[in-house]
């Protein structure tokens, strides 16, 4: 008798611990699914703005499903508003700590926006979670080595103004 509160706690917690981890691994309301397909196709067609519309509507339908958050980040990002795709991506990663494509998508974001440091930081959590040769490593190491090393630049016109 003594410890059935104790057991109805502990059953509780490990039920709503249960119902928290079957709740991340949840597919898409099938009406949802269908607008982030179009989505994906208008983005693909250069259309960003009819995908942000799709996308945002089935966020609408189904405002559990975090990967709509993830292809609202690509959109805006690929309509050059790094600062709003940045916010789409810390929004996934609220609700999913360890989503890949949410923490490569904001290194990429991050790198659009100048922020090497910041994007390196994404980079080395990747490596450390899914390890160098996955996927979302690979890309995001990728977008870091196209961006030109601003210091060697940098000296570089310095020495031309001396010279000169």
């Amino acid at each position: 008798m003594r410890f059935a509160p104790a057991a109805a706690a502990l059953s509780l917690v490990f039920t709503l611990n249960a119902s928290v981890i079957s709740a991340g691994e949840q597919d898409a309301d099938p009406r949802a699914a269908s607008l982030i397909a179009q989505g994906k196709a208008a983005l693909e067609a250069g259309e960003t703005q009819a995908a942000v519309d799709a996308f945002e509507a089935a966020l609408v339908v189904d405002p559990a499903y975090t990967p709509i958050f993830i292809h609202l980040g690509e959109a805006a990002r690929r309509d050059g508003l790094q600062g709003k795709a940045i916010r789409y991506y810390r929004e996934a990663l609220t609700r999913d700590p360890d989503n890949f494509a949410a923490i490569a998508g904001e290194g990429e974001a991050l790198v659009e926006k100048g922020a090497i440091e910041k994007a390196q930081r994404n980079l080395a959590r990747l490596e450390s979670l899914c390890g160098p040769t996955c996927a979302e490593t690979v890309a995001l190491q990728a977008t870091i080595e196209r961006v030109p090393d601003r210091r060697l630049a940098a000296e570089t016109s310095e020495n031309a103004a001396t010279s000169n």
